[in-house]
C-alpha cells in the first residue's frame, strides 16, 4: 500500500514537472518579448534547482517489488531525460540568442550608417532585420522611429515606439520620439503625455522637458492663429470673395505675420488661370504684398522662424501660382528689388521646403527661353552654379529638380560666361569632391551634373580652366576605379558614361597635365572595353581616341596591352559611332606605332575589315581607313596579300576627287602610292583604270611621309 502511494506521489510529480516544463516551453517560443525574457529566467532557475540535486527521486526501494522499481527507474530516466533535453535546449538558445545579439549590433551599424548618409530606407530596412535578429532590442525600434520621422511616417514611429517601451517600460526615446511624432500629427495632448512620461522617468532632463513642451505651444498656438487668421478672409462665402478685397485685407499694415501668411494662402487658391493672373497684377497685387514691411522683414531674415518660414512658403507658392505661364508677371516679380535679393537667398535657406518652392518658381522661368532671359538681365547668377550643384549631394528631388534648372540655364550663352568667373575657385573644388564621394551623393543627379559640366566645356574658357585642373582629372580616374570595382547600378553606369563623355570632351584640349594622365585614363578605357554595356564601350573607345594622341607611352601601352585586336573586333560588329572612334584609335596607334602595323596586318590578312571601311558613307571613317591601310603597307608582303582584290580601284576612286574631304583624297592617294610601291604588281591594274596620272600626282605626299 505504501509502495503504491508513493508511485502515486511521485507520478504525480511527475506530471506536473512535465506541465511546468510544457509552459517553459511554450514562453520560450512566444512571440512577446516580455512572455520570453521571463520564460528564460524561470528555466535558468529551474536548472539552478537541478544542479542542487533536487530533481533526484527519493523512492523508498525497501517497500517496492523489483517490477515497480524498474517502472520507477523508467519514470526517472524519461524525466532526467526530459530535463537533460530542456537543459540543452536553453544552452543552445542562449548561444543563438549571443550570436542574433551580435548579428542585431552589426545590422544596427549599418542602419545608423545608411542614416548617416541620409539614406532613410535603408536605415530601415537594416533595422528591421536586426529586430528579426533579435526582437527585444529596444534601440532598434528607438532607431527605427527616427528614420520613419524622417520620412514623415508618424504613426510608424508611434508604433516603433511602443514596442521599445514593451522591452522597456522607461526607454526615454521611445517616449521622446513619441512626442515629435504626435506633434507632426497635430496631436498636442498625445505629444504632451509622452514629455510628461519622459520627465516622470528622469526629473534632470527638466530643461529638454521645457524645451519640447514650448515647442508643442508654438505649434498649437500656430494652428490656432492660422485657423483664425483663415476664418477671417472666409467669413464670407468662398466664391464671393473676389481678388480686389482680398488684397485689400492684405494691405492692413502691422498684422501679424501669419495674418498674411494665411490671407497669401487663400489668394493663392483663388487663382485658376490667366484672368485670375491679370486681375492680381492689374489690382497692384505686387506691391501690396512685396512692399509690406512686415512680409519683407521676415522674409529676409537669414534663420527663421515657424511663422517666418510659412510665411516664405507662402509667398513662393503664390509667386508660382501667379507667375506660371504668364511672362508679364514674372518680368514683374524679377525686376521687384527686395524679390532679386532674396531668392538666392531662399534658394540657399536651410529649410528643405524653402528650397524645394524656390526650385520650382524657378524652374518656370527656366523652361522658357524669355524667363531663361529675365533671370540673367535681372539676377547675378555667378554663383547659381555653385549653389545648384551643392543639391547633388540631396537624397530626395530638390536634386533633380536642381539639375534640370541647370540644364535649362546652360542654354543661355551669358549664363556661361557668368559660370567663368567662380569655376576655378568655388565650382570646381565642389564638383570634384562630389565626383569623389559618388557613393556618399545622388548618384542619378551627379550623372547629370556630369553631363551638364560636359556642355560647359563647348565654351573654350570653361574647358581651358577644367582641362588644366589636376584635381579634375584625379576625380575622374577614382570615379572611373569605383564604378568598375562596385558600380552595378544603374546610377554608377550613368556617372560612368557621362564622365567618359566629359573626359572626351576636355581630350580636345592639349596640355601637360592631360599627358601626365593620359596613361592612367588609357588603361582604365582598355578595362572597360571588356564592359556588358554597349554605351560604356563606345565611350571607353571614344576616349581613347581623344586621349592616345596626347601621349606616345600611352599608345605603347595600349597596343602592349592588346587595342589592336579589340578595336578589330568592334570595326567587324560595331555600329556607326563606335566604327568611327575605333577606326581613328587604330589610326592613332598605327601611326606611331609598328607592332600596331603589324598586329594589323596578322589579325587581318586581306585587310577585310578596313577595305569595307572604305565603302563607308562617313568621310571621316574612309579617311582613317584609307591612313591605315597607307601605314599597314610598309610591313613586308601587306599590299601582295591584296593582288586579286579592287583595292586599287576603291583607293582610285577617293584619291580621284570623289571625296568632298580634301584630307580623304590624301590618305587615299597616299594609300594608293604606297601600295604601288611595295607591290609594282599593282600598278598594271592602276594602268588598266587609267590611274597613272593620280598616282604621279600621290607620290609628293610618299615622299614626305
Amino acid at each position: 500500500m505504501l509502495a503504491n502511494e508513493q508511485e502515486e506521489r511521485d507520478l504525480q510529480k511527475f506530471l506536473r514537472d512535465v506541465d511546468e516544463i510544457t509552459n517553459l516551453v511554450q514562453g520560450l517560443n512566444s512571440t512577446d518579448p516580455a512572455v520570453q525574457e521571463k520564460a528564460i529566467s524561470d528555466t535558468e532557475k529551474r536548472l539552478e534547482i537541478k544542479d542542487q540535486g533536487e530533481c533526484k527521486s527519493k523512492l523508498n526501494r525497501t517497500v517496492i517489488n523489483s517490477q515497480d522499481a524498474t517502472t520507477q527507474n523508467m519514470e526517472t530516466v524519461r524525466r532526467d531525460s526530459f530535463m537533460a533535453a530542456l537543459e540543452k535546449d536553453a544552452k543552445d538558445r542562449a548561444k543563438r540568442r549571443k550570436k542574433n545579439e551580435r548579428l542585431a549590433n552589426a545590422l544596427k551599424g549599418k542602419g545608423n550608417d545608411a542614416f548617416n548618409k541620409g539614406d532613410y530606407a535603408t536605415a530601415i530596412q537594416r533595422y528591421t532585420e536586426g529586430l528579426e535578429k533579435q526582437k527585444d532590442m529596444e534601440v532598434l525600434y528607438t532607431n527605427r522611429a527616427q528614420a520613419h520621422m524622417k520620412l514623415q511616417e508618424y504613426k510608424k514611429a508611434i508604433n516603433d515606439c511602443e514596442w521599445a517601451l514593451k522591452c522597456n517600460d522607461k526607454c526615454m526615446k521611445a517616449y521622446f520620439h513619441m512626442g515629435k511624432a504626435h506633434l507632426a500629427l497635430e496631436d498636442y495632448n498625445e505629444s504632451r503625455k509622452s514629455y510628461k512620461k519622459m520627465l516622470e522617468i528622469d526629473h534632470q532632463k527638466e530643461n529638454l522637458f521645457k524645451d519640447c513642451m514650448n515647442e508643442v505651444d508654438l505649434h498649437e498656438r500656430k494652428a490656432k492663429e492660422e485657423e483664425k487668421a483663415l476664418e477671417e478672409f472666409q467669413s464670407g462665402k468662398y466664391t464671393a470673395v473676389s481678388m480686389k478685397e482680398l488684397l485689400q485685407k492684405l494691405n492692413r499694415p502691422d498684422q501679424n505675420i501669419l495674418y498674411y501668411a494665411g490671407g497669401i494662402r487663400v489668394l493663392t487658391e483663388l487663382i485658376k488661370d490667366c484672368t485670375e493672373q491679370t486681375l492680381f497684377r492689374t489690382n497692384n497685387g505686387f506691391s501690396i504684398i512685396n512692399d509690406n514691411k512686415v512680409i519683407r522683414r521676415g522674409l529676409s531674415v537669414a534663420k527663421k522662424n515657424t511663422a517666418e518660414v510659412e510665411l516664405s512658403l507662402s509667398l513662393l507658392i503664390l509667386w508660382q501660382a501667379v507667375c506660371n505661364g504668364n511672362e508679364e508677371n514674372q518680368r514683374l516679380l524679377l525686376t521687384h528689388p527686395d524679390v532679386n535679393v532674396q531668392l538666392p537667398m531662399l534658394l540657399s535657406s536651410y529649410v528643405p521646403e524653402i528650397q524645394k518652392e524656390s526650385l520650382a518658381l524657378l524652374s518656370l522661368y527656366s523652361q522658357t527661353e524669355n524667363g531663361r532671359n529675365l533671370l540673367v538681365r535681372h539676377q547675378n547668377l555667378t554663383t547659381w552654379l555653385q549653389i545648384l550643384i551643392e543639391f547633388v549631394s540631396v537624397m530626395d528631388d530638390r536634386a533633380s529638380c536642381a539639375m534640370n534648372l541647370l540644364s535649362n540655364l546652360i542654354k543661355e550663352e551669358k549664363f556661361k560666361i557668368q559660370c567663368r568667373i567662380k569655376l576655378s575657385t568655388s565650382v570646381l573644388p565642389l564638383f570634384t569632391q562630389l565626383l569623389k564621394t559618388a557613393k556618399q551623393v545622388n548618384q542619378p543627379a551627379l550623372a547629370q551634373c556630369i553631363g551638364i559640366m560636359g556642355d560647359l566645356c563647348a565654351d573654350v574658357i570653361i574647358r581651358l580652366q577644367m582641362a588644366e585642373n589636376q584635381e579634375c582629372w584625379q576625380a575622374f580616374l577614382k570615379l572611373v576605379d569605383d564604378c568598375c570595382s562596385t558600380g552595378n547600378s544603374a546610377g554608377y553606369q550613368e556617372c560612368l558614361f557621362t564622365v567618359l563623355g566629359l573626359i572626351m570632351n576636355l581630350s580636345l584640349e592639349s596640355n601637360l597635365v592631360i599627358q601626365e594622365h593620359a596613361v592612367d585614363v588609357s588603361r582604365k578605357c582598355l578595362f572597360l572595353l571588356g564592359s556588358k554595356d554597349g554605351r560604356i564601350v563606345t565611350r571607353a573607345i571614344g576616349v581613347l581616341s581623344h586621349i592616345l594622341p596626347a601621349s606616345s607611352m600611352a599608345v605603347e601601352e595600349a597596343v602592349k596591352g592588346g587595342v589592336v585586336k579589340r578595336l578589330l573586333r568592334f570595326l567587324k560588329a560595331g555600329g556607326q559611332i563606335t566604327s568611327s572612334y575605333a577606326i581613328k584609335t587604330l589610326a592613332v596607334c598605327t601611326r606611331s606605332n609598328s607592332q600596331a602595323r603589324e598586329e594589323v596586318v596578322k589579325s587581318d590578312k586581306k585587310f577585310d575589315v578596313l577595305l569595307k571601311l572604305l565603302a563607308s558613307e562617313n568621310e571621316i571613317v574612309v579617311g582613317n581607313a584609307a591612313f591605315c591601310l597607307s601605314k599597314c603597307f610598309e610591313v613586308p608582303g601587306a599590299a601582295s596579300s591584296l593582288l586579286n582584290s579592287n583595292v586599287v580601284m576603291i583607293l582610285l576612286k577617293h584619291a580621284g576627287g570623289e571625296a568632298k574631304e580634301t584630307s580623304v583624297q590624301e590618305n587615299a592617294a597616299v594609300a594608293l602610292g604606297k601600295l604601288c610601291t611595295a607591290e609594282p604588281r599593282h600598278i598594271l591594274r592602276l594602268r588598266e583604270l587609267n590611274g597613272m596620272a593620280i598616282l604621279n600626282s600621290s607620290m609628293k605626299y610618299v615622299q614626305g611621309l
